[in-house]
């Protein structure tokens, strides 16, 4: 089991009880990284920002009770995920009935017991590692190192509802090594996956903002998804792609524009509405990439 590094785990308090918090805290302190909000408005942000392992959520509280707060947390793609133990005076079958149901990992009854209370987050904590781990495994391109194509896939539906409710913008690279079919068959399919490798980790090196993703899309193609990006933003880092994978300098006998390996890249931007989806971004920079070939490769082509 994937054990939890002390102090690295933050856990959520949420209760309007200052003394219920304060004892909790005392509880879990010494183990954890502890993060309080005293109702539900406050939860929600401090989940937003700081995306803590673990919340302890309270269900009676004034103005927002914690099975409302519950359903604002998995309807917001920034904390679906965040698992949830409620923590509670209400000892009734039923009451625990409903917050299973709704999805809580566990339910604590007050007054707490401190070495269960102790117990179960720390067992939760190490069943979330384990679980975030198998995640991470399941979205990693095996031969790359980078993301694959179903983590490409769940970011892209997360940020694009970010960037509906937000009404900003957001951009997409689709990228494909050039004639690399000729470039796997001159140099045999071991040189071809090393070029993939290669190819993979000189984009990823380009990138700063820890909210940008490259992926590997498919065969040969990889695509880059830059939220909070214009055109001219997204032109450039495709630019810096494209230097990057001629500057490996990767001989390419059969190729028909360079002696070394290229890419060609469409750049897509928009603002999106609530009427679009997703799938119109990966359109508009497949269209841009179908461009980029006929205009004779190696270079970046741009729409929005």
């Amino acid at each position: 089991m994937v054990q939890p590094d002390r102090k690295s785990a933050s856990i959520l308090i949420v209760d309007d009880v200052p003394d219920n918090i304060r004892l909790l805290g005392k509880v879990l302190g010494s183990d954890y990284r502890i993060l309080v909000a005293t109702n539900g408005d406050s939860a929600l942000k401090v989940a937003e920002e700081e995306h803590p392992d673990i919340i302890l959520l309270d269900i009676m509280m004034p103005d927002m009770d914690g099975y409302e707060v519950f359903r604002c947390l998995r309807a917001s793609p920034i904390t679906e995920r965040i698992p949830v133990i409620f923590v509670t005076a209400m000892d009734q079958i039923e009451n625990e009935e409903m917050a299973l149901e709704l999805g809580a990992i566990d339910y604590l009854t007050k007054p707490i017991n401190p070495v269960i209370t102790k117990l179960r987050v720390k067992n939760q904590l190490e069943l979330k590692r384990y679980r975030d781990f198998l995640a991470e495994q399941s979205q990693t391109d095996g031969l790359t190192g980078i993301p694959n194509r179903r983590r490409f896939d769940d970011e892209v539906a997360k940020e694009w509802r970010l960037v509906v409710r937000g009404e900003t913008q957001i951009s997409l690279i689709m990228i494909d090594i050039d004639y690399f079919k000729q470039f796997n068959d001159t140099y045999g399919h071991q040189e071809g996956d090393r070029c993939l490798r290669d190819v993979a980790l000189a984009m990823q090196a380009c990138l700063v903002r820890g909210t940008d993703l490259l992926a590997r899309y498919g065969g040969e193609e990889f695509v880059c998804l830059l939220p909070e990006t214009d055109l001219e933003g997204t032109k450039l880092i495709g630019e810096r792609f494209r230097q990057a994978v001629l500057d490996l300098e990767i001989p390419h006998i059969k190729s028909e524009i360079s002696d070394f390996v290229t890419i060609s890249l469409g750049a897509a931007s928009l603002f999106p509405t609530p009427e679009m989806e997703e799938s119109t971004l990966i359109a508009e920079a497949d269209k841009a990439l179908y461009e980029a070939k006929a205009q004779g490769r190696n270079r970046v082509v741009g729409t929005s």
